[in-house]
């Protein structure tokens, strides 16, 4: 580890959601390879690193509610599109760039990115990953993000399945990295409040249809009825019109609309960790609140009610001893988790993801690397993607130009120019159009394709 200086790591987050706006500043925050990050809390750890986040321009770009809800700090935060994030790495000096993108707006960037610093070796360290658990399109997502320095892995299992995709093509796979999700924590369960407490981790995009949706409602209200003593939350992910990482075209708090749930059934948002401070049992299909849930020991269900299908993505939890169905919930049934799956999974509810320490601990490999990578001779190789101009022609161009990119990285003619910030009017323009975006994502498509069957 390099000598503790008073020079803070300058770290940029790119970042196309909420969700993973909060992976990126919170990735950050722990893998800077700074003396400060072994301090107790994370709070004390973001001492010495200085975070500008820019929010790519799109669909699902926070609104400054949902940035309010995740609580991150950083020293700046601004929207840009893809061109304007390239200009300003150009621009501006940093240790690390963290890419929080889905798959395409990664390889995108580490193109654009290869193109401006080109002929430099004194370029930031790329770091990129995911948000959660990876259950679906592994080798397509992992190719995407091949070329940065890290491929971060949340587990022990992920990081083998990585490396497995890598070689199995013929990729470098040294840049997986294991660690941890950065947004565990929070104090160890101690046994049931004064009043139990059951939520219901809803997914945006899972399940996809309104007879499922409703049938997940009906059984949730049916438990509050049986339980009157109990409390029972609905947690949703986003209020009607903002978008997270995946389209909810049909939202939950419009559907219990037309229900009549008891006075014990409420609906809740905010941060995931607060929610979870008075959780007892923690239910979901598939979501990523669940190994939040197990790593502070919540007796946590997967719910097998709809089938454990790779479409729900609840098959990754097979092994895990807590798969369930609400007939069995309703009847008192509290599952025990597998330690061994549990720790597989990065998950520190028995002792760290490497098998034994604490939970920052999981980060170490991540700091240390980063640090060799900084403090390397001569400076950092170009970046080099798998997936090229030559490797990949029929696939590549499309993915680029869907970001203004031309084929080797470069922005294509009448690409959003960096410059100057929007004035009110563009500023206005971009909500409204935004808005119709998703007003046709939550009202007229759902619409349409009812329309289609019949």
């Amino acid at each position: 580890m390099p000598p503790s200086t008073s020079k803070p790591t300058r770290i940029a987050v790119l970042a196309d959601s909420d969700t993973r706006w909060k992976w990126g500043a919170l990735t950050a925050a722990r893998i800077a390879p700074n003396p400060s990050m072994e301090a107790a809390s994370l709070d004390d750890a973001q001492v010495g690193v200085e975070l500008d986040g820019f929010l790519l321009r799109g669909r699902a770009t926070p609104t400054a509610r949902q940035l309010a809800e995740i609580g991150v700090r950083a020293d700046s935060l601004k929207e840009v599109s893809a061109v304007e994030f390239l200009r300003a790495m150009a621009e501006e000096s940093y240790d690390v760039v963290v890419l929080a993108l889905v798959g395409g707006g990664v390889q995108a960037m580490l193109h654009g990115l290869g193109r401006v610093w080109e002929g430099r070796t004194d370029r930031p360290v790329v770091v990129t990953g995911y948000v959660g658990v990876v259950y679906e399109k592994l080798a397509d997502g992992l190719l995407l993000r091949h070329g940065a320095d890290l491929v971060l892995a949340n587990s022990r299992q992920d990081a083998e399945r990585f490396r497995d995709v890598y070689e199995g093509v013929g990729a470098d796979a040294s840049s997986v990295t294991e660690v941890a999700l950065p947004f565990l924590g929070g104090a160890p369960y101690e046994g049931e409040h004064d009043r139990c407490t059951v939520v219901f981790a809803v997914q945006p995009s899972v399940p996809d249809n309104r007879r499922d949706r409703v049938y997940l409602l009906n059984r949730l209200i049916q438990h509050a009825r049986l339980h009157p003593g109990r409390e029972v939350l609905l947690k949703l992910r986003s209020r009607p019109g903002e978008h997270t990482t995946h389209i909810e075209e049909l939202p939950y708090q419009k559907l219990v609309q037309r229900l009549e749930p008891p006075a014990n059934f409420r609906l809740v948002y905010g941060n995931m960790g607060e929610v979870l401070d008075r959780t007892d049992l923690l239910v979901t299909i598939s979501s990523t609140a669940a190994l939040e849930s197990l790593h502070r020991r919540i007796p946590t269900v997967v719910l097998t009610d709809l089938g454990v299908r790779e479409v729900l993505g609840n098959h990754h939890f097979v092994g895990s001893g807590c798969l369930a169905s609400w007939d069995q919930l309703d009847d008192g049934h509290r599952p025990v988790p597998d330690a061994d799956w549990v720790a597989r999974q990065g998950v520190v509810a028995g002792g760290s993801p490497s098998g034994g320490g604490s939970y920052e601990a999981a980060f170490d490999a991540a700091r240390e690397r980063i640090a060799k990578l900084l403090d390397r001779p001569g400076g950092l190789q170009p970046l080099t993607p798998y997936y090229t101009p030559a490797t990949a022609p029929g696939y590549l161009p499309g993915i680029l130009a869907r970001h203004h990119l031309g084929p080797d990285g470069s922005p294509l003619p009448g690409a959003p120019a960096a410059g100057k910030e929007p004035g009110p009017v563009r500023q206005i323009v971009r909500r409204a159009a935004r808005g119709a975006y998703r007003h046709g994502v939550q009202r007229v498509a759902p619409v349409i394709r009812r329309m289609g069957e019949l």
